[in-house]
């Protein structure tokens, strides 16, 4: 089942109360996962970009571009405020930021995405391939209904949501041409895990965390997650395979013997 399962239902409300457990990630991130996270893998300095969810701005992302900066990464945010306007009305400017991004630091620029921002991110891979390492999602999704964001865009807005046209999903649904890490959670109350899933196969990947939608940000395994991927040397990929000293972090199937 992947992206364009357009039969895959949204999270329950019970999920949707819950998401707020996510944020416990926050002073478990600094107490307990620090130590763990400071000896995670650091690769080739290169520039990153944190796109931020829907209704959210940068600030959203500030663990996540703490954590990349820590690394050594050359980090920045998206820069366009709150992540409210319609489909594909930032996607210019993101692209000619990608493409700026690499000018200035000499080589190709990795995206990561967070929900709406994945997508983004995803659609700016797809236009400008050359200029794109790879790309990583946290809780990014394509199928239609398959959410809770009807809800949330009009609170966020005040308009009706529009949901995206069949041949919009089966656009988005498509695999793009980089490397791809979709990091999703199974008690994400936002977007349905299923519709999180990449089409694997080639450089395309899907790998499980334990925490909500909004914890995704804050979440140690998905951080060392996203360290991992950045740290492969250019032009090489293999799948996430957790290590021993984070092994207990993962499921089974993420584990490296």
């Amino acid at each position: 089942m992947g992206r364009d399962e357009q039969t895959v239902e949204p999270p329950s409300l019970a999920l949707l109360a819950a998401e707020g457990r996510g944020f416990l990630d926050i002073p478990a991130l600094i107490a307990v996962a620090a130590p763990l996270l400071a000896t995670a893998p650091r690769g080739q300095r290169h520039p990153v970009m944190v796109l931020p969810g829907l209704g959210a701005d940068d600030r959203s992302t500030l663990a996540i571009r703490s954590f990349l900066e820590f690394l050594g990464y050359q980090v920045h945010g998206w820069g366009r405020g709150r992540n409210v306007r319609a489909p594909d009305a930032d996607l210019a400017a993101v692209v000619a930021r990608v493409l700026e991004l690499e000018k200035q630091g000499g080589s190709k620029v990795s995206l990561v995405g967070w929900s709406r921002g994945g997508i983004i991110a995803r659609e700016v891979a797809r236009q400008i391939p050359a200029a794109v390492r790879m790309v990583i999602t946290l809780g990014s999704f394509a199928a239609p209904g398959a959410s809770n964001v009807r809800a949330i865009w009009r609170l966020l807005t005040g308009q009706k949501y529009q949901p995206p046209t069949a041949e919009r999903i089966s656009r988005l649904a498509q695999p793009i041409p980089v490397p791809s890490t979709s990091i999703y959670t199974r008690t994400d109350g936002v977007v349905a895990w299923r519709a999180c899933l990449e089409q694997e196969g080639g450089e395309c990947e899907n790998v499980e965390v334990n925490t909500t939608h909004l914890g995704l940000g804050f979440h140690a395994p998905a951080l060392w997650v996203i360290a991992d991927r950045l740290a492969q040397p250019a032009g090489t990929w293999k799948p996430f395979r957790a290590p021993p000293q984070v092994g207990i972090w993962f499921p089974t199937a993420t584990r490296r013997d």
